[in-house]
């Protein structure tokens, strides 16, 4: 069992806890959740030990091992299964006595342990680990010095899961890992056998995962029991109920205090005036909770352009003579909303530089519409930004002949207040390195933004805050991301990258993590098994669609109506221009031939447009049967 009692601590003398107690027992898998900088870190690292406590204390069983991911990955000549494998300290220790000891007993004694530690299962443990993670079989014989900084930290993540600690400490795990990665990470904690606490901003992984929450707000604790939707809904209600008792207090105050007021001169009324200032002293005062500032991201609207504004014709990408992807043929109109998936290594990263235009065709074609502007965030540039300067010199080097009122006015329209906009980014939270990042890549207001990882780092209400300006942006997103939340709410189309190849995916978001997390054998069979599944009728019938989930397909209904509203529009307007006369006088056969393609396209556009649409109100009418 692992006991907080009263503790507090300070950073630079400003408190970041105080009187802060939890207990959490033993076997237990609970999220720390808390908005950016409130301590959720600083606390993992009261309980290892490695700071301080001013005051209170924290305790654990005597023997208890207390585990958490390494700051720093390993990057040696160790190949990465014989890295992972010592990293149970105690079965490395044992294989070194059990080759050194004489005496029996003590033989005895060693080789019992490591049969009830299953000593002689580790590799293929270690293994399967590493293969969850996203390491191929062949590349758990590498050193891992070979690896990158984010592939190695998915070998430290790899080392403490095979280590079993009785406490496990996760800040964060997602942050290095790809969908695929996170659903297996997502699976692995749901059966760990002992005490887990997760530091996550990824609503869907704490709502799988975990059976507590423990909320970390103004320097003190709370717990509540279920899921991370339960948390949110027991703490809408806690602070409707303090809204309502503080306000039924203040009403009080002031009706005592005006009977104190009118009668304490009076001599007939004195006493009862005085026995109501002791009431009004002895009154504990109930705060009424404080508004939390509400997380916004503000992406200025680009001019509609006609579709398709990107579209690739037998096109292949690569690296070098090693080509990734291959036949492509896509096309993205300015109100789609696509979700790239794929097992890591498939290219996903690959298509979204081809169409963000940072990568070169080697066969085939990419066009792009005459004014196509594209906005591209990827988590690499959040390293980029440079430490020693300001977001306001980051923004001011972009725009140089702006005002630094307007460059401010931008900043806060992500989230950077005037506390933020003079710090070197060097001292900002990864949080806001990312809406730095964010706010760069949207500034030319682009018509196609693609986005990949873009919930590294941001809290859950920075995320929920995302969900909703990418719902109402007028131009096309493209997706790479591990928040299933997040792709849930905002793409209305799968693009599956797989095999070299892009095609549409048949299924939904659940058939596809449902294939993740099936045997090898029926994810093999990739497209083909989603689709059967999502066709199957028991499939939709097995469990009543979730209200998240509802809420979702009304969501994409509503989107569908107003795609068609809008190519509806722009073909009548088409309509009207090619029914101009003088469009076909002598000399303008030429300009009526690229009006008449367009409205081919428009027309092509709504058609599919209008087949999406259908298909998503059945989808809508099934589940809400």
């Amino acid at each position: 069992m692992l006991r907080i009692d009263d503790i507090s601590f300070s950073i630079a003398g400003r408190p970041l806890l105080g009187g802060a107690s939890a207990v959490i027992p033993d076997g237990h898998r609970v999220g720390l959740v808390g908005r950016n900088g409130s301590g959720k870190t600083t606390l993992f690292r009261l309980i290892r030990g490695e700071l301080a406590l001013e005051g209170g204390t924290i305790s654990l069983p005597s023997r208890a091992r207390v585990g958490g991911v390494a700051q720093e990955a390993p990057g040696d000549d160790t190949p990465l299964i014989d890295t992972v494998l010592a990293a149970d300290t105690e079965r490395a220790a044992l294989l070194a006595e059990a080759e050194t000891a004489t005496d029996a007993a003590r033989i005895s004694e060693v080789q019992t342990r490591l049969a009830d530690i299953d000593a002689w299962s580790a590799e293929a443990r270690a293994a399967a680990i590493l293969r969850g993670l996203g390491f191929a079989n062949e590349q758990q014989q590498m050193p891992s010095r070979a690896f990158s900084g984010g592939w190695r930290m998915r070998l430290a993540l790899a080392c403490v899961l095979f280590a079993r600690p009785d406490l496990l400490l996760l800040d964060e795990p997602t942050n290095y890992l790809d969908l695929e990665g996170a659903l297996w990470l997502e699976n692995y904690l749901i059966h760990y056998p002992h005490t887990v606490i997760i530091i996550s901003h990824d609503r869907d992984l704490l709502n799988r995962t975990v059976t507590g929450i423990l909320h970390l707000d103004q320097g003190k604790l709370g717990y509540y029991s279920g899921n991370y939707d339960q948390f949110a809904r027991q703490r809408a209600e806690r602070r409707a109920l303090q809204a309502a008792a503080a306000k039924k207090q203040e009403a009080r105050r002031a009706h005592l205090q005006g009977f104190v007021d009118r009668f304490r001169a009076k001599a007939s009324k004195a006493r009862q005036a005085q026995s109501r200032i002791r009431m009004l002293e002895r009154m504990e005062t109930i705060r009424s909770p404080e508004d939390e500032a509400r997380t916004v991201f503000t992406f200025p609207a680009p001019e509609e352009l006609a579709p398709p504004i990107l579209a690739t014709g037998n096109a292949s990408a690569g690296y070098g003579d090693r080509v990734v992807l291959t036949g492509l043929d896509l096309r993205i109109d300015q109100d789609d909303r696509i979700a790239l998936l794929g097992r890591n290594g498939q290219g996903k990263s690959t298509l979204a530089k081809l169409l963000a235009g940072r990568l070169e065709t080697m066969e085939g074609r990419v066009t792009r519409a005459a004014k196509l502007r594209v906005g591209f965030f990827a988590q690499h540039q959040v390293d980029e930004l440079r430490l020693d300067e300001t977001p306001l010199q980051h923004l001011a080097r972009a725009r140089p002949d702006t005002a630094p009122s307007r460059l401010r006015a931008q900043l806060a329209g992500f989230g950077l207040g005037a506390d933020q906009a003079d710090v070197t980014v060097g001292r900002l939270s990864g949080g806001q390195k990312a809406r730095l990042s964010l706010l760069l890549a949207t500034l030319d207001a682009p018509h196609l933004l693609i986005l990949d990882e873009p919930t590294n780092h941001l809290d859950i209400e920075s995320r929920e805050a995302l969900i909703e300006a990418l719902t109402a942006y007028p131009g096309a997103v493209v997706l790479i991301s591990h928040d299933m939340h997040l792709l849930g709410l905002v793409a209305d189309r799968l693009w599956l990258v797989s095999g070299g190849r892009v095609a549409p995916y048949e299924g939904d978001l659940e058939s596809y993590r449902a294939m993740l997390l099936a045997p090898e054998k029926t994810a093999a069979s990739g497209k083909a098994t989603a689709g059967k599944a999502s066709a199957a009728p028991g499939a939709a019938r097995s469990a009543r669609p979730t209200r998240e989930r509802i809420l979702a397909l009304r969501s994409e209904v509503r989107k569908g109506e107003a795609r068609v509203e809008k190519l509806t529009e722009m073909s009548d307007r088409l309509v009207q221009k090619l029914a101009d006369p003088a469009l076909y006088e002598a000399g303008r056969e030429g300009e009526a031939d690229v009006w008449q393609r367009k409205y081919a396209e428009v027309r092509e556009g709504l058609e599919r447009a209008e087949a999406i649409w259908l298909a998503a109100l059945e989808k809508l009418e099934s589940a809400e049967q």
